[in-house]
Formats: C-alpha cells, structure tokens, sequence
C-alpha cells in the first residue's frame, strides 16, 4: 500500500479467512517520531532533576529534634542532650533554651527527617560511630548519628561534641534567617551612602533616626518593637585602653543618651549594670569584630530588653563600624527576635 498508510491484519483464533478483520492506522513520519523521542527523555530528565532537588526546610526556627528511645532519654544520655542544647541563650534577661527540643522514638525517625533542619539520631549497638551528615533529606540539614555499645561510649560522642554541634546548628539558623529576610527587603541606599556597606533589612522595619553618621531602623511587632542601629566611632573609642568591654558599655550609654530616649524627661538607655554583658571576638565579612550581648534599660524609666552589638573594625578608615540590634518584647520571648537581628547584622557586607 502506498503512502504513509500500510495495513494490517490481526487474526483471530478460531476466525475464517471470509471473517479477517482488517485495521488501519496511519504511520507516523520521521520527524513526529524523533520529537517525541526528544519530548520523553526531555520529560524523563526533567522528572530525575525533580526528584534529585531537596526541599527547602521548614520554617520553624532554633528547633532540634531529637531521636531517641524513651529510656535513653529518661536517663543520664538524655540529662546531657538537655544540658548541652537546652542551656540558657547568653545575653537574653530570662533563660530561654538554646534549641527547643522535641523528641521521638527512634522508630518514627522516618517519618520525622523530612521535616526537621537539625536532628540527633542516638542509638545504643555494637557499633561506637559518630557521623555529621548535611542535607540529606532536607537543605539545609544537619544530621547527627551516634551510637555505642555503652551509656559512656555515647555520652563521651555528645561530651566531645556537642559545643561544636551547637555553633553549627546556630550558624545554620542564621543562614537559613537571612534567606527569609531576603524574600523581601527594605532600600539600603542611606545606609549604604553613610557607611559605604550593604546590609540586608528586611521590609518590615521603617527608618526612624536619620543623621549624618547615625541610623536608626524600628520593626513593630505585637508585643513590642525591634531596632536596627547603625554608626561609626573613630579607633580610639574603644581601644584606648585594655578594657574593651567597659570602653563598648560607655559607648552605648553615651549613643543611647543622645538617641534613644524614653517617654519621661531625662530618660535614656543605658547597658543596664546588673547583669555582665557576654563578650567574645569574631570574624564578619572578614574582618574583626567584637561582639557584646545583654541587657539594656530605660534609666528613668521602665523599659527594658536585650541586645547585641557588634564592633567591625575598618582598618583602612580607622574607625569601626557599629551595628547593633535591640528589642523590646516585654510578654514575649525574645530568642527568636534576637536570632533575626543576629542574622541581619551578620548579612553586612563592606564596599
């Protein structure tokens, strides 16, 4: 038969010549094969690339869940995970936990790994193994397994480990705030223009303060407010002497005399002088930086919260570069907050 259709004949058992049915279709050409062929492996691959992609982790921050039997964790190997990740979050006025903790069953493990950023897995065998895995189910995800063969084989893994654990949960955090907050952010331009670096704010906080070497963000939440401060002070102001710590507290008092007052007259902020703040030396955007954490206050006045202020050291200009974060959530509590500040003075990025 000519042409692009042919014909067929399919016989049936049992069916006489007289009886042949006869079907007829029409052969596709050369072109219309290898577009489909084209179009499936397109398909295929696309179906593949799916399948190798990750979801992004769930929302919830500071969470670490915990797979464990219930009588591993009614012990001393469940004493120490709470000691070690459920210790109190430096600088904040009420202890609040470093990780929320949620435990499970090591047989609903399965079922939990598709949903958690950091996750523990303890296991009492034969084998004393202690392995980090990232992003395996999730990205980003940090998955611990530890197993021994004894109480004190495990507990010496979390002994040995959990410090280094923690900064990398928390790091993960950040990282994982600072993706949010780019979903949507908020003009630089006058930071950018005063202080010749980048910083990613996000949308919901407004300027407030505008002067020529001092910025003031506010973010209003239900149960208080949120600020972002941004200025400069020459070398000499906080390295003057040996004592870091006390020439920072004296220049947050004098920045928060000048800026940051009260409703009552005469009221300022101050670094409130009951409690010591925390104090350590970092590194941001590759550069030195000193970071101090704690608790400030309304003097003269009945305000009070947390912040973290960080020093960055701009050798080329002589001077450091001060971005700090405070809140005031009096009903609420304040980890989460200060984690979002954290994350957004740490997205800073020099010109």
């Amino acid at each position: 038969m000519a042409g692009p259709f042919k014909e067929f004949i399919f016989v049936k058992r049992g069916m006489s010549k007289t009886n042949l049915k006869r079907l007829t279709y029409k052969s596709p050409n050369k072109f219309a094969v290898v577009f489909s062929m084209v179009l499936f492996f397109a398909v295929l691959s696309s179906c593949k690339k799916q399948e190798e992609l990750k979801p992004e982790a769930p929302a919830e921050i500071n969470a670490l869940a915990i797979a464990i039997n219930d009588q591993l964790w009614s012990g001393e190997i469940g004493d120490s995970l709470r000691k070690k990740f459920a210790a109190p979050v430096d600088g904040l006025p009420q202890e609040e936990p470093l990780f929320t903790i949620k435990q499970f069953p090591i047989r609903l493990f399965d079922a939990n790994r598709n949903s958690n950023t950091n996750i523990i897995l303890i296991k009492k065998e034969e084998q004393n193994k202690y392995q980090l895995i990232q992003d395996r189910y999730l990205k980003p995800q940090n998955l611990v397994v530890i197993s021994g063969k004894t109480n004190a084989e495990i507990l010496k893994y979390i002994e040995e480990s959990a410090d280094s654990l923690a900064t990398i949960f928390r790091e993960t955090e950040i990282k994982r705030s600072q993706t949010l907050i780019r979903e949507n952010l908020l003009s630089d331009a006058p930071i950018t223009k005063r202080f010749k670096i980048l910083l990613d704010v996000p949308a919901t906080f407004n300027y407030v303060v505008e002067k020529p070497n001092f910025i003031w963000l506010k973010k209003e939440i239900l149960s208080g407010n949120t600020s972002i401060l941004v200025y400069k002070v020459p070398f000499k102001t906080l390295l003057k002497n040996d004592n870091i710590v006390n020439n920072i507290i004296e220049m947050r008092d004098k920045v928060g005399a000048r800026y940051i007052k009260g409703k009552e007259n005469n009221s300022r902020m101050i670094t409130e002088e009951s409690y010591a703040p925390y104090f350590d030396i970092t590194v941001i955007d590759m550069k030195r930086a000193y970071e101090t954490k704690g608790t400030w206050e309304l003097k003269g006045d009945y305000m009070s919260g947390s912040f973290i202020n960080y020093a960055i050291l701009d050798r080329n200009k002589k001077e450091f570069i001060i971005i700090e974060g405070f809140c005031y959530a009096p009903s609420t509590s304040k980890r989460d907050l200060m984690m979002e500040l954290e994350a957004i003075i740490k997205s800073v990025k020099f010109l």
